[in-house]
């Protein structure tokens, strides 16, 4: 194993100060490690205000071990430069929706050095779009760069009323989680890195990090796409109408507790097996689920979070999700997790010959709920810079990073 024991005390840089991204940075700081948060316009004038005091880190945190950490951290420095923030830093965390990727790593890529490991929290195919930018803009920094299928937790920013509190409570914690760095070559260093992020410890001093068979695995292994799209569209009449109807405080939503059921763990199941025929055709990985895991309240994501075997089942209240929503369909469990998720899926099938009719009709529902193209809007595999190749040009390129233009 690769010593990097020189990361223990270097400053992190966290881009993005979005709920994961101060969520990422606070737990850094209260595990006893120098943050910079950097937050760039028009995002900045919202996310970065109201932090004079510190930035409040609390909540059940729930995990198989127990692991729990709490309190209000302040940040060495607060900035919307992205030069200032990476000059010291030797782990760099972008910890954003990937509708901001591009406009970060334009802003980041000038400004790499030598040696800098960069983590992408969750990857949704930033490191492919990562490496694109880097020899568009001719940079030939030797960076390890790697992305991860979820984040280290499931959190939600605090509000009362019209304001966003600088608080998070942290629903969950993950005790293990899917990665993998582009090309693979790199893999040793950016899973032997999580040792030194504090934001990790829980994965390490659980079941530890899982290194994914390539940065697609990361890709086909982001759960979003399978718990968030059949939840919000085969129970939007449910969402709409809580708090109305129902009589409830709407505030107490959440798909897992109110939608989920049988029914609709089986169109979940099925976005899954067309996920995992795709991944077979490429020769690539994908996290693996038994079915029966589908068929619970919390779904795949107890799983995926806590580890094999974790199951609400149907006839209980999952107390640990009520309050989460969405509360619209104007939501990134739609508006990110269709056009990014599920239209890569979409481009992905047709080139390797795969059906995927389930996929294609949650993206024809997202059109006719939002008003909008999805097929239009998606990511297409031009613009990850891999719509050109051949199936073993992609795995030489994932695996070696050897490509071909």
């Amino acid at each position: 194993m690769k010593d990097l024991s020189y990361l223990a005390g270097k400053p992190i840089a966290i881009l993005g100060a979005g709920g994961i991204g101060k969520a990422i940075a606070a737990d850094c700081v209260l595990a006893g490690q120098e943050v910079v948060l950097c937050d760039i316009e028009p995002f900045a004038k919202t996310t970065l205000a109201n932090l004079q005091n510190g930035f409040r880190f609390h909540g059940n945190q729930t995990n198989k071990f127990g692991f729990f950490r709490e309190g209000v951290a302040k940040f060495q420095k607060i900035t919307t430069s992205v030069a200032e923030a990476v000059k010291d830093a030797e782990i760099i965390i972008i910890a954003l929706p990937a509708v901001g990727h591009t406009t970060f790593f334009k802003e980041l890529l000038p400004h790499l050095r030598d040696g800098q490991i960069i983590h992408i929290f969750p990857d949704n195919y930033g490191t492919l779009l990562f490496r694109k930018l880097m020899r568009e803009m001719h940079c030939e920094k030797q960076v390890v760069v790697g992305g991860w299928s979820s984040a280290p937790y499931g959190s939600r920013i605090e509000s009362e009323g019209p304001f966003l509190l600088p608080s998070t409570r942290i629903i969950y914690r993950a005790i293990t989680l899917r990665g993998a760095a582009l090309p693979m070559t790199d893999q040793e260093v950016f899973l032997e890195s999580v040792k030194y992020i504090g934001a990790m410890d829980a994965i390490t001093h659980g079941l530890g990090p899982v290194g994914g068979n390539t940065v697609m695995d990361t890709g086909f292994s982001n759960v979003n796409p399978i718990l968030h799209c059949p939840g919000v569209i085969l129970g939007v009449g449910a969402m709409e109408n809580y708090g109305l109807i129902y009589g409830d405080n709407k505030n107490d939503f959440s798909i897992y507790c109110h939608v989920y059921s049988p029914t609709v763990s089986k169109v979940q199941y099925a976005v899954y097996q067309e996920e995992c025929a795709i991944a077979e055709a490429m020769g690539v990985g994908i996290q693996p689920f038994a079915k029966e895991e589908f068929f619970s309240r919390s779904n795949i994501l107890g799983s995926e979070y806590m580890g094999e075997g974790m199951h609400v089942p149907y006839e209980e209240v999952y107390e640990m999700a009520l309050g989460t929503g969405p509360f619209s369909v104007n939501h990134r469990y739609l508006t990110e997790d269709i056009p990014i998720g599920c239209h890569v899926f979409h481009e992905l099938g047709k080139k390797f010959g795969v059906a995927t009719p389930i996929i294609d009709s949650m993206i024809h529902m997202a059109n006719a709920m939002l008003d909008r193209d999805f097929f239009a809007e998606g990511y297409t595999l031009d613009y990850l810079g891999i719509g050109h190749m051949t199936k073993e040009e992609l795995l030489a390129y994932l695996h070696e990073g050897i490509y071909t233009a």
